[in-house]
């Protein structure tokens, strides 16, 4: 029997089967794509395709067995769905589709995904981008989140779901979208070498202080 992550995999309720989670980023993706995705899943007799909340596409019910043919057949890496990493980056539509964006949030999601998609961290971390103030990626329950405005990015921190949710912080705003992802990088350093294993990044910033963390970072 796999663990959870190995192959990419995750056990189900049964107790037998497991389901695939291939990384699409952003949730963008092609209709030959979404041809495979429906082939490769009937082929092997899938017991549904879920839609996650981190879009992706979960292909569920899986035998053990067939695992390592699916992958190959799909051509894709798995999707950062478990461990203590950077998960799939979220974002919304931004100005590449959307009459309200404001920032094109898929541009910068994009780069952000090549860069740390899967980094190992203390805990898991999550990233999104939204491309306006109405925050459709739900950058405000996200541990680094980006929105959006006129005169560039607004970053923030400390944001995440859970048994103890909490809401980000504004950390700066007004940024290009180089400064952006130096700040991104400076957060995502500096959380990889002061937080605890299993912490949070909001549990690092309660412990040392948001205005503390926030000199590290903008110092």
């Amino acid at each position: 029997m796999l663990k959870d992550g190995d192959k990419g995999a995750v056990l189900q309720k049964d107790g037998s089967t497991y389901a695939i989670v291939p990384h699409v980023p952003l949730g963008v993706l092609t209709p030959e794509f979404l041809r495979k995705l429906a082939d490769v899943s009937e082929k092997y007799g899938a017991q549904a395709l879920k839609i996650t909340s981190a879009l992706r596409i979960a292909i569920v019910g899986l035998k053990e067995e067939d695992i390592d043919s699916v992958w190959q057949e799909l051509g894709a890496i798995p999707g950062a769905a478990v461990g203590a990493c950077i998960r799939s980056i979220r974002a919304c539509p931004g100005t590449t589709f959307c009459r309200l964006g404001k920032q094109d949030s898929l541009g910068l999601a994009t780069e952000l995904d090549k860069l740390y998609h899967g980094y190992n961290l203390p805990a898991k971390f999550k990233i999104a981008v939204s491309g306006c103030i109405n925050d459709c990626a739900e950058s405000c329950i996200r541990d680094l989140g980006f929105i959006g405005k006129k005169n560039g990015w607004t970053i923030t921190i400390g944001g995440n779901g859970g048994s103890k949710p909490a809401l980000s912080m504004p950390l700066i705003d007004g940024l290009s979208n180089e400064e952006a992802l130096k700040i991104a990088e400076k957060i995502v350093n500096y959380y990889k070498e002061n937080a605890k294993k299993g912490d949070r990044l909001s549990k690092l910033i309660n412990r040392i202080s948001f205005e503390k963390f926030k000199q590290a970072i903008l110092e």
